[in-house]
């Protein structure tokens, strides 16, 4: 194509097949047509795309597909930060396509979380169950995983996690919600041609290439314990901890004054709640000038926090790393979500540099999240990934 402006654009093909491309042009035409060209060349239908709303607009995103890519299906939401071949980056659209030869994807949207039965997602599940199960051979359709990307500010993650798992079975669910570069205003999904957000998709992946669904933090609970005392819990927003103005009662726990709290005070000094005997993030969000909290996960009166030490983020993801290697007997590649706050956190202890090398080396690429998706949980300050072995050599 003689006069058009060269792609500064990156593409990364890995041993199990995967295939991923990177920019950060704003440029969705140029992007969509490396896409077309990246699909044709490994023989991919389905794309992840994760992107920054910062750089390119999602409908002008969808648009470019449609024109460039019309017969590729595809699924993907806006970002906090993206995680490329490179590490971690802010600004850039990433994506994931993946061949046919060794995965079947099937996806949907479910619009309106906010008006939705929960019913009606489950149901949603168990119709793309089918669907996949239609696709595929008996032997593929025995090793499936699921992703999903909810709207990061839908106030829903918590009751929509659960859903979809519930219509899973025993089928491990993984994902992210959709950030907005911290703007807190409006997070985007994008699917086959729809643009929305107050929605989640689900995709459901059948895989013959052996994979493993991990997460890993890097807290511990101390003995400090804040009670919910006074909260809104459709909005997630706390007005008392121990029946105090929240904000004063968090900075006193942990040593500051509350005109000194910022996002990433909440990420150096993040609250658990223990369920079934372990401990998940339940993080803060942002505070308002009342002296209330916003959280980003579910939270309600009666709630029982406590304040987490964190321990290193460099050290506990690598740990986590090792112990997914061993399990699949050698990582190829990593997609993961991985909590802005971690991000945060990472820049603020001045390991960012070494974090971003450890998901180079180990072929990370993923999006910083909202929340984190596990099974049937919604976390925060939670890195959650599905490790990717290489393809079985009798082929």
């Amino acid at each position: 194509m003689a006069g058009e402006g060269k792609l500064a654009s990156s593409s990364t093909r890995y041993a199990c097949g995967l295939s991923a491309l990177t920019t950060d042009e704003p440029d969705p035409n140029a992007f969509a047509r490396a896409i077309a060209a990246e699909a044709a060349a490994v023989y991919a239908d389905f794309a992840l795309l994760f992107f920054s709303q910062s750089l390119i607009d999602a409908h002008a995103l969808a648009q470019a597909l449609k024109l460039h890519a019309p017969s590729l299906a595809y699924a993907g939401c806006s970002t906090a930060g993206e995680i490329t071949p490179q590490g971690l980056e802010e600004g850039h659209i990433l994506a994931l396509l993946l061949p046919s030869a060794s995965f079947s994807a099937v996806s949907t949207m479910v619009e309106n979380l906010s008006s939705s039965g929960m019913d009606r997602i489950t149901g949603e599940v168990a119709s793309l169950r089918r669907l996949l199960r239609g696709r595929t051979g008996q032997e593929r359709a025995k090793s499936v995983f699921a992703l999903c990307f909810i709207d990061g500010l839908s106030y829903a993650e918590e009751a929509v996690t659960s859903a979809i798992h519930w219509g899973l079975d025993d089928i491990p669910l993984i994902g992210g919600s959709a950030g907005d570069d911290l703007k807190f205003e409006t997070t985007t999904l994008i699917s086959n041609g729809k643009v929305a957000s107050d929605s989640a998709i689900v995709v459901l992946v059948a895989t013959d290439v052996p994979f493993h669904v991990f997460k890993t933090d890097n807290f511990i609970p101390t003995d400090e314990k804040l009670v919910v005392t006074a909260s809104d819990p459709d909005h997630r927003i706390v007005r008392e901890f121990n029946a105090t103005n929240a904000a004063e009662e968090y900075a006193a726990s942990v040593g500051m004054v509350p005109q000194a709290l910022t996002p990433l005070s909440f990420a150096s000094h993040p609250v658990v709640v223990k369920v079934g005997g372990e401990y998940y993030c339940r993080s803060i969000q942002r505070m308002h000038a009342d002296g209330s909290l916003s959280f980003f996960c579910a939270i309600d009166d009666g709630v029982v926090l406590s304040i987490a030490q964190p321990k290193n983020m460099v050290e506990a993801t690598r740990a986590a790393l090792q112990d997914v290697e061993r399990k699949l007997g050698g990582i190829d590649m990593v997609l993961g979500f991985d909590c802005v706050l971690r991000r945060l956190d990472a820049r603020n202890r001045q390991v960012f540099r070494d974090i971003s090398k450890l998901y180079r080396t180990n072929n990370v690429i993923g999006f910083g999240t909202y929340g984190e998706q596990y099974r049937s949980m919604h976390l925060n300050q939670t890195f959650t990934g599905i490790a990717f072995g290489e393809r079985r050599a009798a082929e």
